[in-house]
């Protein structure tokens, strides 16, 4: 059996390629959605990419995933600095979770530097752009065949 680990991508994440490229790159979602097959398939992984704006559909997903998946990396955009309730969700899991970011949120504004997500994550990587997810997809596979 394959082990399958689920990419969640909250709000605005749909807009990259055109929102603020200098600090989140040029490319798009589904340019670091195909990143991530890739990087998937070379570890012998299977991933499924999910993006969602609303908070509510978020939350849903992560309480299902602990029956589908292996492990969870998360990028909960400006939930990251919020969102207690996905923090709730995500602490409900017993498969592993990385967190995720594009930019490095430490060297941004100072809301920027408190997360929520990563109070329930195993460990976070951030500030490589879309090279980001490969690393967190390599601390995956290590996770799960552990």
């Amino acid at each position: 059996m394959v082990a399958k680990i689920l990419i969640v991508n909250g709000p605005n994440l749909n807009m990259l390629g055109s929102r603020e490229p200098e600090i989140y790159g040029s490319q798009t979602l589904a340019d670091i959605d195909e990143l991530c097959r890739k990087s998937a398939s070379a570890h012998g992984l299977e991933v499924e990419c999910w993006q969602s704006n609303h908070e509510g559909e978020i939350i849903t997903r992560i309480q299902k995933a602990g029956a589908q998946y292996h492990g969870l990396i998360i990028n909960g955009g400006g939930y990251t600095h919020t969102s207690v309730a996905i923090m709730d969700a995500l602490l409900t899991l017993s498969i592993p979770v990385i967190e995720v970011h594009l930019s490095n949120p430490q060297r941004r504004e100072d809301f920027r530097h408190i997360s929520y997500i990563g109070r329930a994550a195993k460990g976070s990587v951030c500030g490589f752009g879309a090279d980001s997810y490969h690393y967190a997809i390599s601390a995956m596979a290590k996770l799960i065949s552990a």
